[in-house]
């Protein structure tokens, strides 16, 4: 399956093989787990309702990924009803990594394939037909790595990564899982403790990003589509956000064409609509989790 979709139906992530993973990172003189550990692998999420194909096709409307402490990976497809359905165990084996992000490569919406970095600072990429290559190393120096979708210019998604002293660097995405060498886009990004973004805020055809400071106020950075300086000046969306431990965008949660946010707090899970709207780009917070959902190390 070259694609998680077909197409036709929004299923967002497929299996990763062993083998192929192995001859893709092993080969090249590093691992993705121990030699007796369990392979990481990924399974079909279910199928998103048929409601979904109508929305937008340039809004990303991923399921979310959450994955334990174990390395077991769940899928929550978007239900149709403004929230997610019931999860779906889709892989195991993900002990070793730091950090974990889907990506889509076509502009059509729909995931193609996932970024991981080992805790060695190995950088790999896992496309959903069940081959994986290793793209980089030395991604430890980064704290905070994500995949906003485009915001370079071009078709495929791309990266955004902080090092360690505030910079801010894009990778672009060549549509294959492999990136451009990185460019530097930004400085002092280190008084930020959550960058999250998949989508267009504000309405104008550009992917945008949020991110929440270190007193809970959480700002938005419109899109320009310039790779060498993807992001306006930030506005300020609203302060209490410290409250959540977890920010992440898989774009179009409720269907309705526009970019949500995601947020935890605790065990549960709040869902904010998007509006379109830069001046007030969400509306009031919905819960679609009530339990459970601090048992994950990773929410994608």
């Amino acid at each position: 399956m070259a694609k998680t979709t077909g197409r036709q139906h929004m299923r967002t992530a497929a299996r990763a093989a062993a083998a192929a993973l192995t001859a893709a990172l092993v080969a090249t003189g590093t691992s993705a787990v121990a030699a007796d550990a369990p392979q990481p692998s990924l399974g079909v999420a279910a199928d998103q309702p048929a409601a979904a194909t109508s929305a937008a096709a340039a809004t990303p409307s991923f399921a979310l990924y959450a994955v334990n402490s174990a390395g077991t990976a769940y899928s929550y497809a978007p239900n149709g009803k403004g929230g997610l359905t019931a999860r779906t165990n889709s892989g195991s084996g993900w002990v070793g990594v730091s950090a974990m992000m889907q990506v889509g490569h076509q502009a059509d919406g729909k995931s193609d394939g996932l970024w991981f970095r080992e805790t060695n600072g190995d950088m790999g990429y896992l496309k959903f037909d069940s081959s994986a290559i290793r793209i980089g190393t030395g991604w430890n120096i980064y704290n905070k790595i994500i995949s906003p979708g485009q915001i370079g210019g071009g078709a495929a998604g791309d990266m955004l990564a902080r090092a360690t002293n505030g910079d801010l660097y894009v990778y672009l995405g060549y549509g294959d899982g492999k990136v451009t060498k990185r460019i530097k886009v930004g400085y002092g990004w280190d008084i930020y403790n959550e960058i999250a973004g998949n989508g267009d805020l504000n309405g104008d055809g550009k992917n945008d990003v949020v991110a929440r400071d270190k007193a809970g106020v959480l700002w938005l950075y419109k899109g320009t589509g310039n790779q060498n300086a993807p992001f306006g000046k930030r506005s300020k969306i609203g302060s209490g956000w410290s409250q959540y431990n977890k920010l992440v965008s898989t774009g179009d949660v409720d269907l309705d064409g526009k970019a949500d946010l995601i947020a935890r707090k605790g065990g549960e899970l709040y869902l904010y609509k998007g509006t379109g709207n830069a001046a007030a780009p969400y509306k009031a917070k919905v819960r679609i989790g009530t339990s459970g959902w601090d048992g994950y190390k990773f929410l994608f």
